[in-house]
């Protein structure tokens, strides 16, 4: 009974952390709160959900596509769904971001919303929400997201690669970045966990090798496990456009598997293992590989600060009727 209560406690806190810290972030986005669409659009959660369950279901590469859709929105421009927007010199024909997918899922929640609530749910929404529908579906924690963003009308494809992370960035980089959009050391080592699912091109992570003479790869990256780069390499040596599981044990499952291979030297990008040869985010590794609670409920509140990057509420932005193009 004694742990009952005591797990409870702990539950109780967390919870009370998190209702704090999304109302300091609510204080200063006041026209997005939880529940927004209650009046408005009271299917709008269930059919986003509905939606992403759906595609999940015929194909679990998904969920990644879903939660990299979304960071490679948030940071560029804020959370207003300026990556959907296509035609020349948009963010999506960048070739930073040629290689995002999942762009099908929204459109068709997009539409199914339409139906039901034309002209209501912004597209900023639809992407925060399959994003964390996406998490969920693979075994990940709910998460509470406030809605009410408004969909951005600016896309330029010169701002993607000043804002979007590199894969051999050094960690330096990266807190810079993150610091950028109001997000923390602990924040970049949390949300780097959305590398526990999806996949990623050979090409995003070759410089960790080099050809020789024969045209073999060779590993010049010491920070990667031996057996796992030989994987690496042998499945990368036909192609580097063929592709591979971001977590090799656990690949179709949000989890904090991704912690305990970083602690293996099993890091996929040099920006994963640059999280472990650093004493500012070693410690944080470890306690999440150690805890998977632990890693949701960071997840939880990390996730939600990431949702709010940037966001544009009332005359900021639009609700648009497409995703793919402004009104």
């Amino acid at each position: 009974m004694a742990s009952k209560f005591a797990s409870y406690g702990q539950n109780y806190t967390s919870l009370l952390h998190l209702f704090l810290l999304l109302s300091s972030v609510l204080t200063s986005s006041s026209d997005l709160s939880f529940n927004f669409y209650a009046g408005s659009c009271p299917v709008a959660e269930f059919l986003v959900r509905n939606t992403v369950r759906t595609a999940f279901s015929s194909d679990p590469t998904i969920p990644g596509k879903l939660l990299r859709l979304l960071f490679h929105d948030c940071f560029v421009q804020g959370c207003d769904a300026s990556v959907l927007i296509q035609g020349n010199n948009t963010e999506r024909s960048d070739p930073g971001n040629t290689s995002l997918g999942g762009f099908s899922v929204i459109e068709r929640a997009k539409n199914a919303v339409e139906i039901f609530c034309p002209a209501t749910v912004s597209c900023a929404d639809i992407v925060v929400l399959a994003a964390r529908d996406a998490v969920e579906a693979s075994g990940g924690p709910v998460v509470e997201i406030p809605t009410g963003r408004r969909d951005g009308r600016v896309s330029v494809a010169a701002d993607v690669r000043p804002n979007i992370i590199d894969t051999d960035f050094s960690l330096d980089k990266m807190i810079e970045s993150f610091s950028s959009k109001g997000l923390s050391i602990q924040d970049l080592v949390v949300l780097s966990g959305a590398h526990t699912i999806g996949d990623s091109h050979c090409n995003a992570f070759d410089g960790r090798f080099k050809r020789d003479s024969k045209g073999n790869f060779e590993l010049i990256d010491a920070s990667l496990d031996n057996s796992y780069a030989e994987t690496l390499m042998n499945k990368c040596s036909s192609s580097t456009s063929l592709t591979v599981s971001n977590d090799p044990e656990t690949s179709s499952r949000f989890d904090n598997q991704y912690y305990k291979n970083l602690e293996e030297r099993k890091g996929l990008f040099q920006t994963d293992s640059a999280l472990m040869e650093d004493n500012r985010t070693r410690k944080i590794v470890e306690d999440l590989a150690s805890d998977e609670e632990s890693f949701f409920e960071r997840w939880r509140e990390s996730f939600v600060k990431l949702s709010m990057v940037g966001v544009k509420v009332g005359e900021d932005g639009e609700i648009r009727r497409s995703c793919s193009s402004v009104n």
